[in-house]
């Protein structure tokens, strides 16, 4: 069942995408891809309320949803450049670095509201997830196909974790991961504004994937040493 917020949510949604129709002219595919994310979204957040026994939304995810908005907007934008060519830089560009700059808000936000739950920080790390994805889409473009691996990788891990159980284990929160985590982002987004002289973009992009590539293997290397480490009692 889809309560208000999300209710709210989906208007906001098309009040994104008609502005972006306004102002940048945004086709009809761009449209289309951003209505069914927002459908995709809004379906499996609602299911992850109903499982948790929840009806409503925290302030925290009410944030998080809000950047989850923003990540449509991007979407729509990439998939519409993508399929025609077409692209609005500065509204890209825009709203990808809002979304991210939220990204510290939303996590202050169930700390100091003491809303903090499993729901509110697995939707925070979904929507970081894909919007790190979409931004690789776009980049790829500019840079080369390598750097779908930014995006891909937290996925590619999902689907080992599917093989190999142990990969589905905790990982013991780490500041140097979360750091990886978001310069992903930023970097993505300097690399699609094309300010820097492409040979410096290339190379910004190159370390971003290979600290990320360094992050994940870390964290593949604790599990590990856990699910080998003998059992206590």
């Amino acid at each position: 069942m889809v309560g208000p917020g999300q209710a709210a949510a989906a208007s906001g949604q098309l009040l994104l995408l008609a502005g972006l129709v306004a102002a940048f002219g945004l086709g009809p595919l761009g449209v289309l891809v951003a209505v069914v994310y927002a459908v995709g979204l809004l379906g499996l957040l609602s299911a992850a309320l109903h499982r948790a026994g929840r009806s409503v939304l925290g302030p925290a995810d009410v944030v998080t949803l809000a950047r989850a908005l923003l990540v449509g907007g991007v979407t729509a934008i990439v998939a519409e450049s993508l399929l025609t060519g077409w692209t609005a830089q500065a509204a890209l560009i825009t709203l990808a670095s809002v979304a991210l700059a939220l990204d510290a808000v939303d996590g202050k936000v169930a700390r100091r509201t003491g809303t903090v739950s499993p729901v509110g920080a697995r939707f925070d790390m979904e929507v970081d997830a894909f919007l790190v994805l979409v931004l690789s889409v776009h980049v790829a473009g500019i840079v080369g196909p390598w750097a779908l691996a930014i995006g891909g990788m937290r996925y590619a891990f999902v689907v080992a974790g599917w093989l190999l159980p142990w990969l589905r284990g905790p990982v013991p929160p780490s500041y140097v991961a979360k750091t990886v985590a978001a310069v992903q982002g930023v970097v993505l987004v300097v690399a699609a504004s094309q300010l820097l002289p492409h040979a410096i973009t290339v190379v910004l992009v190159a370390v971003a994937l290979a600290l990320l590539v360094w992050s994940f293997g870390r964290s593949v290397h604790l599990l590990w040493r856990a699910e080998r480490a003998p059992s206590v009692g």
